[in-house]
């Protein structure tokens, strides 16, 4: 897994709670990106204007940019706050599409103890599955 969380620690809450491995795309743009190396999943917040502009953090653009690291996202998971309605986990949709991949999952805010157990399950399952072309 590979993750964004910004200041507010939303996403590294949730993150830490799965129990798995992952790397954080870091908060400084200048920072060095992480590296998976094979494939993976991203989990990405949503920080979008009421017209959901802004949606996906440059960070995670910056990440995506790269070709290589772009060719191994497997799925993405997105996370947002369901009080801005329709931009509500806008990212995860937005790279879902750019990046034809599988939108895997949302959940708001930090997430609950269910949205920890179906990412968890559905990890597994997608771990069980991906074929050696996508590595």
């Amino acid at each position: 897994m590979v993750y964004f969380s910004s200041k507010s620690g939303n996403t590294e809450r949730f993150v830490s709670r799965l129990g798995l491995p992952a790397s954080r795309i870091p908060i400084d743009a200048e920072a060095p990106l992480p590296d998976p190396g094979t494939s993976y999943v991203l989990i990405c917040p949503t920080y979008a204007d009421g017209a959901g502009r802004g949606a996906v953090p440059k960070q995670v653009i910056r990440f995506l940019n790269d070709s290589a690291r772009r060719s191994r996202l497997a799925g993405v998971i997105g996370a947002g706050n369901r009080n801005f309605g329709a931009t509500y986990a806008l990212s995860g949709r937005i790279i879902s599409e750019k990046c034809k991949v599988p939108l895997l999952y949302s959940f708001e805010l930090a997430g609950t103890d269910t949205d920890i157990t179906r990412v968890r399950a559905g990890l597994e399952k997608l771990g069980d599955n991906l074929c050696s072309t996508m590595i």
